[in-house]
């Protein structure tokens, strides 16, 4: 499901301040409260925006070694094998692959030595056959998604103006007072408040929901 430039805009500010409310979102993006509010709840029940915690660094709280251990398992224990892994705190995420392998873990540790520990709490399920280990360097490319929201939206524009370019978000409007938190205790507007004005940034920008309009001037 595609995305327009709106949406990206208000998940890049989200990203960048998950705590602004949606009055001071509707301000930055230029755009009615109401139309704000009514943006994140599709976002939110499509799934595209899962929620606004904390992003936690685990080499911040005494994990610094990441691996990836990949692992080569007897048909028809995978389910009992995804129970015994969500039970290892320091494994991260579980896929199912293809190729060599049938499962690739991602898990953390205090340092190498105490990696053997969690490779060792990993592999003692009965039903791997196989595993190996590939130790993380370094993390040049850290996960990230706003560059792939903002082109998720330039594609379902076409590519026309109005697309979302680097700093489009933080350089709408200076820092004001903040809102209530994020979908806390805002609603969606019903008919009652329908008369409320939509504000704009710009006329006729993509995405935009209840642009301004202007009496039209007699051609003579």
């Amino acid at each position: 499901m595609a995305i327009d430039t709106l949406d990206a805009r208000l998940i890049e500010l989200l990203a960048r301040e998950p705590r602004i409310g949606v009055l001071e979102a509707s301000r930055r993006l230029g755009v009615a409260r109401g139309t704000a509010q009514a943006r994140l709840e599709k976002l939110r029940t499509r799934g595209v925006i899962r929620g606004f915690g904390p992003e936690v660094d685990p080499a911040a709280i005494g994990f610094p070694v990441t691996a990836f251990v990949t692992l080569e398992i007897t048909q028809g224990v995978g389910e009992q094998l995804r129970v015994h892994l969500r039970r290892v705190p320091e494994v991260l995420e579980l896929h199912t692959i293809t190729g060599q392998g049938d499962l690739l873990c991602r898990l953390v540790a205090r340092s190498n030595e105490d990696l053997q520990r969690v490779i060792d709490e990993v592999v003692c399920f009965p039903g791997i056959v196989r595993s190996s280990t590939v130790i993380a360097l370094s993390n040049p490319v850290p996960l990230r998604l706003i560059p792939l929201v903002r082109h998720a939206a330039a594609g379902s524009a076409g590519g026309l103006p109005g697309a979302v370019v680097p700093g489009d978000v933080g350089t709408l409007a200076p820092v004001g007072e903040v809102d209530a938190g994020v979908g806390e205790g805002d609603t969606v507007p019903g008919p009652a408040e329908a008369e409320e004005p939509d504000q704009v940034g710009e006329v006729g920008e993509p995405g935009q929901v209840g642009q301004s309009r202007r009496p039209q001037r007699p051609l003579c």
